[in-house]
């Protein structure tokens, strides 16, 4: 009878793997495109729009990848509950593949979570499981876990790991195939903000593993540690309150932050990432989410430095997900007003790329 069940559970894996590597081969790559900005000189900006995977989101290669550890070690069988500890988009992809596997599926996050994502995760078949702040999420799965006998997927702990940052059509070697026959293929630098950590992982492991001189900027919102630990040094920082841009910063520092293969890091105001996500939306008439205008900032930030230095190159970040998902939140008028605080500032800051460079 072991035998048998043990038979069983392989060919159940089996036959999930399938399922996922079927998912890789019906999904075309993502768009890179050049955002064409009057302000640049000798600087080209490109943005990698993640946001039309099949879940809409860059977690959907995470997503994905954990999955596959998973099963890979030996996590998952037929009829465990999966359990994520998540503020919206990684909920939502992995929602996405547990109901392609017939898996339960529970996500754990903060109650202000965006009501959008919370209709996304209950349609791909999932339940929300919510807790009053980010810093009770982790406790919370674990919890929760050890109830049902469900798999805690744990994304912070296992994002850097489960993916394969060598290639195998990850994000960096998309980025850099994509580059190939553009002015400056090599880019100057790419810039990331960091939730788990694991595609900044990717990123610079890419790097290094291809021999590139690219440098990897890792942006951070305010209310969260990564930037101010890769400062000091210190990997024990913590922050009683949560970021504000869903999806990136923490108030701990995670396991899958990989400090030493960054470059640099640049901190992000709230209502800069804000402000940019609103700029860019309105010049590219698709509407964006706050942690795109993470990236972005940083890497107008980037591109001012290389202008004022005389230097000539490309720049690559990522759009993380799509801004209909955010309508009731950075979207709204009101909300920003009164959540975020007076973006004008940042907005009259942006507005330099908009006019041409003398």
């Amino acid at each position: 009878m072991q035998l048998s069940a043990a038979a069983s559970t392989r060919d159940w894996v089996a036959e999930a793997v399938r399922k996922l590597e079927a998912d890789v081969q019906r999904s075309a790559d993502t768009h890179l495109f050049k955002l064409e900005l009057p302000g640049l000189r000798g600087v080209d900006l490109y943005l990698k729009d993640e946001s039309t995977h099949p879940t809409g989101s860059l977690k959907h290669r995470l997503a994905r990848s954990l999955f596959l550890y998973a099963l890979c070690n030996g996590q998952l069988c037929a009829g465990r509950p999966v359990i994520e500890a998540s503020s919206g988009s990684t909920a939502v992809s992995e929602a996405y593949f547990a109901q392609m596997l017939g898996l339960p599926f529970i996500a754990v996050m903060p109650r202000r979570t965006a009501r959008s994502k919370i209709a996304e995760i209950t349609r791909f078949g999932g339940t929300c499981h919510f807790v009053d702040s980010a810093p009770e999420m982790h406790a919370a799965a674990t919890t929760l876990a050890a109830e049902t006998g469900g798999y805690f997927m744990d994304q912070f702990l296992y994002a850097e790991r489960a993916t394969d940052w060598r290639g195998n059509n990850n994000i960096a070697e998309s980025i850099f195939r994509q580059m190939a026959r553009e002015r400056f293929p090599i880019p100057a630098a790419l810039v990331m903000s960091a939730g788990t950590g694991g595609t900044s992982a990717t990123l610079g492991r890419y790097i290094r593993y291809r021999g590139f001189e690219t440098q990897l900027v890792v942006v951070d919102p305010e209310n969260s540690v990564f930037y101010d630990s890769y400062m000091s040094g210190d990997a024990t920082l913590s922050r009683a309150c949560s970021s504000r841009i869903e999806g990136i910063g923490r108030p701990i520092v995670e396991k899958s932050f990989q400090p030493d293969v960054i470059d640099t890091m640049l901190q992000v105001p709230d209502t800069a990432s804000v402000a940019t996500a609103l700029w860019l939306s309105d010049r590219i008439g698709r509407k964006v989410g706050g942690s795109t205008g993470t990236n972005l900032w940083g890497a107008l930030q980037i591109a001012d430095r290389m202008q004022v230095a005389g230097t000539e190159g490309s720049i690559v970040t990522v759009m993380c997900d799509a801004g209909e998902r955010y309508f009731d939140t950075y979207h709204d008028a009101d909300w920003v007003a009164r959540e975020i605080g007076d973006i004008g500032p940042a907005r009259a800051a942006l507005a330099r790329w908009d006019r041409h460079a003398g």
